[in-house]
């Protein structure tokens, strides 16, 4: 078994860094206060062609797996931008993946192109108030009509839609009730997101207020035909290929960013001096921030272990979600950790970590919540009967 990361992966991480770098804290601090996408960033990756990582070579991007997908977002989450910074390109890695493997040549090269030269953004259309993760349950409609589909529902959750050109859209093209089976009858497509049709209505919320969260209201947007991936009812199927691939990307930005608060943590006990000693000198705080790195360090190989089986084509599922879980709580508690251990300068805004602590939240309700990761495990692991 070889455990460290090859040389090119190696690069991923240090070049990846570098771009990092240029984007200091009062950066992160005034995108998060004027609540303001962080165009600069974004623009910085896709410069450096990293918006691409996983996407095909043929369309300027990288071809790459998960595994280098997973420490390239690591990394960012790492640099100091959280999960404002990881957000802000997490779609294009994750998302378009249904396009990778179901679009036509003609698709790929007319979607994927501008998301790899960050000429465009996507945001995520399936979450919805009244289904929520029972995806089955989704109950926006795209009537068929010459040409294409007329589509009209309401989506809840999605990231980026304040800023974003295109939606990749979970919809129904056939009635549940008339359906064999609850995953039949769902159909994707990838549409313009046509400001004239679709109210993007931003939700505000506790973190990451840099990457906008939005409830969509869709009412009567024509889709083309040729803007549907794939077959008619075939939609959930082809977006399971991105959930396993999703989760350990959740993961490893999660582990980033509770790395993050734990330097800031350790750097600040080092450096305050209470009683004529440095805080850092008391077990009472060294032994809570030595057992946040065993966490994330072993949440992290979980996390690799997750990616390398899925770029092997191997079954991944567990492994997935449980980098997920661990990753998710490792990431909360750091981030609790790293405010206590700053005493009450943890709760201004300067040393960054109460930004942290309220991003870290964000990982362990989403994209699935911890109760379902334990059922699913519970099956599919340890053949216990099917809670839900």
């Amino acid at each position: 078994m070889d455990f460290g990361l090859s040389e090119q992966q190696s690069a991923i991480e240090t070049s990846v860094k570098k771009i990092c770098a240029r984007f200091d804290d009062s950066y992160w601090s005034k995108a998060e206060e004027e609540a303001r996408f962080p165009a600069e960033f974004h623009a910085a990756m896709a410069e450096g062609g990293w918006l691409g990582v996983t996407m095909p070579e043929e369309l300027g991007g990288a071809g790459l797996g998960v595994t280098e997908a997973a420490i390239m977002m690591h990394t960012v989450a790492a640099g100091g931008g959280g999960q404002s910074a990881a957000s802000s390109i997490h779609i294009n890695l994750f998302g378009p993946h249904a396009i990778v493997v179901h679009g036509s040549p003609e698709q790929k090269r007319r979607w994927l192109t501008p998301l790899i030269e960050g000429k465009q953004k996507a945001c995520f259309g399936v979450t919805e108030p009244d289904a929520g993760l029972n995806t089955t349950n989704v109950s926006t409609f795209a009537a068929r009509e010459k040409g294409g589909y007329r589509v009209r529902g309401r989506k809840m959750w999605t990231s980026t839609a304040q800023v974003a050109d295109k939606i990749l859209l979970l919809t129904r093209t056939t009635p549940r009730e008339e359906c064999e089976r609850p995953t039949d009858g769902m159909t994707l497509f990838y549409a313009d997101l046509d400001r004239s049709k679709i109210e993007v209505r931003r939700i505000h919320k506790l973190g990451r207020n840099a990457v906008d969260s939005n409830a969509v209201f869709i009412d009567d947007l024509f889709v083309p035909e040729a803007d549907r991936i794939g077959e008619e009812g075939k939609g959930f199927s082809y977006l399971l290929h991105s959930l396993n691939p999703e989760r350990v990307l959740v993961a490893s930005e999660a582990i980033g960013l509770g790395r993050d608060a734990l330097r800031r943590a350790a750097a600040y006990a080092k450096e305050r001096v209470v009683f004529g000693r440095p805080i850092g000198q008391n077990q009472g705080i060294q032994h809570p921030l030595a057992e946040c790195w065993t966490k994330l360090e072993s949440a992290w190989w979980m996390t690799l272990r997750a990616g390398w089986l899925y770029d092997q084509g191997l079954s991944c599922g567990a492994e997935a979600n449980a980098a997920k879980f661990l990753a998710g709580q490792a990431a909360f508690e750091s981030a609790t950790r790293a405010v206590l251990t700053h005493g009450g300068m943890g709760y201004a805004r300067e040393y960054q970590v109460e930004r942290l602590f309220r991003e870290s939240i964000l990982p362990r309700i989403a994209p699935v919540t911890e109760q379902l990761i334990l059922s699913f495990i519970a099956e599919k692991v340890l053949g216990l009967p099917k809670s839900y």
